[in-house]
């Protein structure tokens, strides 16, 4: 059912169940614990020069070639968080990329109007949309909580509402009067003059949502699966599915049409949505987190701060050359006589999702998911810091148990945290 508005004022939280990205193990996809934990917020750098991509540690043509300064790459920072959303200005000609911590940096024409970050949140932030004339911009966590900055206007969140998975994605109406917001398990939310039409709650219970497009007069949606499958509601016309070899990210509405971005960079473009070009075959060093579009082109974002720009968006800098702060390595004993640092109760709740998940097989192997917890290769990749092996399926038990632990303590703030298990029981 359609969300009613919250009056609560936007500094002011509650915190409800959250979780990570859609990528998460299986046990988290299904059933998100209930956990109060903040994340760690960090002073927000803002950057208004022209930006850089990074491909595989290359720069954009552009910046070879410009005769102004030269673009932003970076160099010399450290975040404390991987980037986790951009957003295009109306013009084309910037865009700002938010971190988990809600660190705003802006490029191009993007103004700075604010961020969360230095302000303590209960959950990360996963999405950021600009407003239509770029003088302002919400960001959206994923507990449902929404910061609104510059000219955006406050309009509720679902953060006071026992959400069943973690919102992933956010849409804005054509005049800013209001907002969806999406969750993994497909439930929408709509606030100020946005108008539910649907959900995808139970429709595509093998596959997490991972984000939600309007159509252009704003009397419809799409909501896309990490398995490429689409959902339409209202006046949204489904024009088929996209055959995505990694994890969709996210979706955005062109013309009649939409256009689905995946985790490896592809880009598929259906109905009269234009297709401008795509990364789907070349090395990234992290993997596309966030996609928005603009006028007749797009810009994807990679975890790293990497842009990527196609078509009539520009390319002013990046992130790519900075460095995102990784927990150190954990030590190889500990006095409980476990490796890498773990607790009995890590193992044994651990050794739970194992059991439910995977039926006590450490060596699963799949083509987005490996391993004994279910977790996905790019959150494998983005986790295990430790110098495990880069397969999960070839890492021993406990090492797999130690990403995991590093995973909890990144999206939910605390290292013992793991799915519950209930027993096998079901319902997660």
């Amino acid at each position: 059912m359609p969300s009613a508005p919250i009056s609560t004022p936007v500094p002011a939280r509650t915190s409800k169940p959250s979780s990570a990205s859609t990528h998460t193990t299986n046990a988290v996809r299904r059933r998100a614990a209930r956990v109060r934990a903040k994340s760690a917020a960090l002073a927000s750098i803002a950057l208004s020069a022209t930006v850089l991509a990074s491909l595989v540690g290359t720069a954009h043509p552009a910046s070879a070639t410009s005769s102004t300064a030269p673009y932003p790459t970076g160099a010399g920072l450290v975040l404390n968080s991987p980037i986790v959303s951009i957003a295009a200005t109306p013009s084309g000609n910037g865009y700002w990329l938010v971190g988990a911590d809600g660190g705003v940096f802006s490029f191009g024409d993007a103004g700075y109007h604010g961020t969360v970050a230095g302000h303590p949140i209960n959950s990360p932030i996963v999405g950021l949309m600009a407003t239509s004339d770029g003088a302002g911009y919400w960001e959206v966590a994923a507990d449902g909580g929404v910061f609104a900055f510059g000219d955006a206007g406050y309009h509720g969140a679902a953060s006071g509402y026992p959400l069943g998975s973690p919102i992933v994605g956010m849409a804005r109406t054509a005049d800013n009067g209001g907002y969806w917001l999406v969750g993994a398990d497909g439930g929408v939310f709509a606030f100020g003059d946005a108008r539910f039409f649907g959900a995808a709650t139970h429709l595509s219970a093998a596959s997490a949502i991972t984000g939600i497009a309007p159509t252009a007069d704003g009397n419809g949606y799409w909501a896309v699966a990490s398995n490429g499958s689409i959902f339409a509601f209202g006046d949204a016309a489904f024009l088929g599915t996209v055959p995505a070899s990694t994890p969709t990210i996210g979706i955005h509405s062109d013309s009649n049409g939409y256009r689905v971005i995946s985790r490896d960079g592809g880009t598929f473009a259906l109905g009269g949505a234009t297709f401008h070009g795509s990364l789907a075959g070349i090395p990234l060093n992290k993997p596309i987190v966030g996609s928005s579009s603009t006028g007749n082109g797009y810009v994807d974002v990679a975890a790293d701060g990497g842009v990527f720009n196609f078509g009539s968006v520009g390319y002013y800098g990046s992130l790519g050359a900075a460095t995102v702060s990784t927990p150190p390595a954990p030590t190889s004993a500990t006095t409980s006589g476990l490796p890498y640092g773990l607790t009995p109760s890590q193992v044994a709740a651990w050794g739970k999702v194992n059991i439910c998940e995977e039926g006590g097989n450490w060596s699963v192997q799949g083509s987005v998911f490996a391993g004994g917890l279910g977790m996905s290769r790019a959150n494998w990749s983005q986790f295990n810091t430790f110098g495990f092996p880069g397969n999960a399926a070839y890492a021993t038990q406990y090492q797999q148990i130690r990403v995991a632990v590093a995973f909890a303590t990144y999206y939910f703030g605390n290292p013992n945290w793991a799915p519950d298990q209930n027993g096998c029981t079901g319902g997660y």
